[in-house]
Formats: C-alpha cells, structure tokens, sequence
C-alpha cells in the first residue's frame, strides 16, 4: 500500500523534488533558506548541470551529489542527502566540494575566474553535538578571527537535530521536518499548507508515482535498509560473539568473524592473504574495516591500500 508522500531522504525522490526543471524553484526557495539570504541576495535563479559536468568522483551508495547548480552571479551549489554516516564522510564532502571548485579551470578558466562554491549537505545522523541543527562553515584567521578564503563553504543539516514536533515555525524548521515526516504524514499539515512546501509535498506525492517509478522508489529504499542492516548486524555480530566469550580477545574474534563475512558477501572467497590480514588486526581496526566496507569497490579500499 502506498503512503500518501514517499520520503524525499530517498535518492529517486529527492532527485524528483529538487533535481528538475519543473520544481526549479524549490531549489532556489531551499538554498535560500539554508544560506539564510536577505531579500537583497537572494538566489534569482540557476541552472541544473548535467551529469557530465559533476565531479567526476564514484560516490557513496549512500549519498545523492544529484542536484549541482549554478546561479547567476556564477556560484556553484552541489546539494547531497546523506543517510548513512561512513567513514571518511567529512573528507569527502569537502572533496566532491573542492572538486567542483578546481573542475572549474578544466573548461579553460584562469584563477581569476573561479567562482565561488557551497556545498550544502542535509544529514539524516547527528555529525557534531556541539554546533545547532542548521550549521555554515567557512575558513577563518585563528588569531583575529577574522573571516576570508570564502571561495569553499559548507552548509549542514543535521535532521535528528529537529525540536519542532508537529508544529515547525520557522523556514529552517519546515523544511526539516518536511524531510523527516513527509512520508509519516497522512494528510497536508497547516505547517507545510504554503509555499514552497506545498508544492515539496505534490512532488513527494505517491499517487503521482506511474508504477515503474513507484517501484524504482521501493527499490531505491530497500537498497538502503539492506545496507544500513548489514552494518548494524556485522556491528552487534562482532559483539554479542565478544560479550559470549567474556574478554578483548572475543570481542576481537567477533569482530574477525563479522568482517570476513561481510567481506565474503562483497567480494567473494577472500585469499589466504586478506585472511590474515584480518586476523593480525587488532579489534579497534576491525571495526573501522567492517565500517568502511559499505563504501568500498575493493579489498584494497577496505584495507586502505
């Protein structure tokens, strides 16, 4: 049965929500908000670059770098949803981002020339427990604090940060929530009853879905419960196995066991090398090991080599 609104945190959706000409505007409403811009420097429009000319970068299962615009004034925006957090997240958004950024002279351009670049992140994970739910980053003098080198920015959202309940106030609030709830929702609250989040929930609206898309979204959703289970499951695997033997050396076991398992399940029979570099490994690595096998198209990636 399908709900009344799919959930936009899903690739298929968040791509049909903010990734199209038709719904243009609500990117630009979006970046808006979580730039915080003044009516004076608001966005006036952009223009939605085609895949070729994205980052050439393998990005996460996990992650969607699907909407990257550029407004007028020539500023770059790469806009992703992260579900997951794995390892080397951080490092890797700052990568996609400063990629756009140098894939700039690639078209001929002088430095002179470069435009600015943000890259707005919305996470469905908690990143840093000290900084507010909507956070902008920038480079700043440590010794003046003074702010400069703005050509990079960074914007996060960080979803279970959201106090607001059924009653969002404010822009920041609503379109959190609208991220969080909208597949929860049976009807159209009087929250998100105006623009632009009215026309957020139409293009979320399962019942505009024809049947093939309906199913990519399905798909879209299982792929990323089967894979958020697997590192769950290898995770508390490792430990019920180390808790049963009572002491480091199960818990490293556990861990061993849980590693080659999911490495198995990825990559096929392992070698008699890559088992042994698994059990000379000590328990904390192991972890990191089972963590980063979510994101690698290797053994070498698992084993950072």
């Amino acid at each position: 049965m399908r709900t009344l609104f799919a959930d936009p945190r899903t690739d298929f959706v968040f791509k049909r929500v903010f990734g199209s000409e038709a719904h243009k505007g609500l990117l630009i409403a979006f970046l808006d908000a979580v730039l915080e811009l003044d009516d004076e420097h608001r966005i006036e429009d952009v223009v939605l670059l085609d895949t070729e000319q994205r980052p050439q970068v393998r990005e996460l299962k996990y992650s969607i770098v699907d909407v990257k615009c550029r407004d007028v004034r020539g500023t770059t925006y790469v806009v992703e949803m992260q579900v997951l957090n794995v390892e080397g997240f951080e490092k890797r958004v700052v990568y996609n981002v400063a990629k756009a950024y140098t894939n700039q002279l690639a078209v001929g351009a002088q430095y002179p020339a470069l435009d600015d670049v943000v890259g707005v992140t919305i996470c469905d994970f908690v990143l840093w427990d000290e900084v507010p739910m909507l956070s902008r980053w920038r480079m700043q003098e440590q010794h003046s604090n003074a702010h400069g080198l703005s050509q990079l920015q960074f914007v996060f959202l960080e979803l279970p940060k959201y106090t607001g309940g059924d009653q969002p106030t404010s822009i920041i609030d609503k379109w959190a929530y609208f991220f969080r709830e909208a597949v929860n929702l049976t009807l159209v609250p009087e929250a998100l009853a105006v623009a632009p989040f009215r026309e957020a929930l139409e293009a979320a609206r399962a019942a505009n879905f024809t049947e093939e898309e309906w199913d990519a979204y399905i798909r879209a959703g299982m792929a990323v419960q089967d894979e958020r289970g697997a590192l769950s499951l290898a995770l508390s695997t490792g430990e019920q196995i180390g808790r049963k033997e009572g002491h480091k050396e199960g818990h490293k076991e556990g861990r061993q066991e849980a590693l080659i398992e999911l490495l198995e399940e990825r990559f096929g029979e392992l070698s008699e090398a890559a088992l042994e570099r698994v059990r000379a490994a000590e328990a904390e690595q192991l972890k990191a090991w089972i963590k980063r096998v979510l994101a690698a198209a290797s053994l070498d990636e698992v084993f950072g080599s």
